[in-house]
């Protein structure tokens, strides 16, 4: 893919995520789309590039292993208030969408985003809203990635996970058996 023509002079991108695959892959996938990319893979990682070379792209999750992502977008907004902000997180709700969005970030994306819908929320002109997903997870998708995403935080513990979701367990198991959906 070509340089974006409206990225703009600073093409200084910051990546802050703790899955290393994807920050990989995403840091990858921008770089080809002009960007100059900086990755981190904290809290403290991000604060501390965000302090000494605030970018004027950041793209941002919003669960890290040592802290909230949201004070990697404070610190950002301090440093530059220019700096457009795509927060990611694989938790969509919607009060941290509001959160992140009271503190200065651009857009809200959930997990999984592409390359291409993260490039849009970033160089979507101020006030605009980005164009929606080219191929959206569908409705059984994002019930199949939220019911995963629990069961990971209750360390793979079935009963802990029913009980969390408001199911019954076997339920959960069928459920937790099957192939994931498109």
């Amino acid at each position: 893919m070509q340089d974006t023509p409206n990225i703009g002079a600073d093409k200084s991108l910051l990546l802050v995520d703790d899955d290393e695959p994807f920050l990989r892959r995403l840091a990858k996938a921008m770089e080809k789309r002009g960007f100059e990319v900086e990755t981190a893979d904290s809290v403290a990682a991000g604060k501390a590039i965000a302090t000494a070379r605030p970018p004027a792209y950041a793209v941002i999750d919003l669960r890290l292993e040592d802290g909230n992502g949201l004070d990697v977008v404070e610190v950002l907004r301090e440093r530059r208030e220019d700096c457009r902000v795509v927060v990611l997180t694989g938790y969509g709700a919607i009060a941290t969408a509001v959160a992140a969005v009271k503190i200065g970030a651009t857009d809200y994306l959930s997990k999984p985003a592409d390359a291409n819908d993260i490039t849009n929320a970033l160089l979507v002109p101020e006030g605009d809203m980005p164009p929606p997903p080219d191929n959206p997870m569908s409705a059984d998708r994002v019930r199949w990635e939220h019911i995963q995403r629990v069961y990971e935080l209750c360390d793979r513990n079935v009963s802990e996970t029913a009980r969390r979701l408001n199911m019954h367990r076997r339920t959960l198991q069928r459920i937790l058996a099957k192939r994931s959906p498109r």
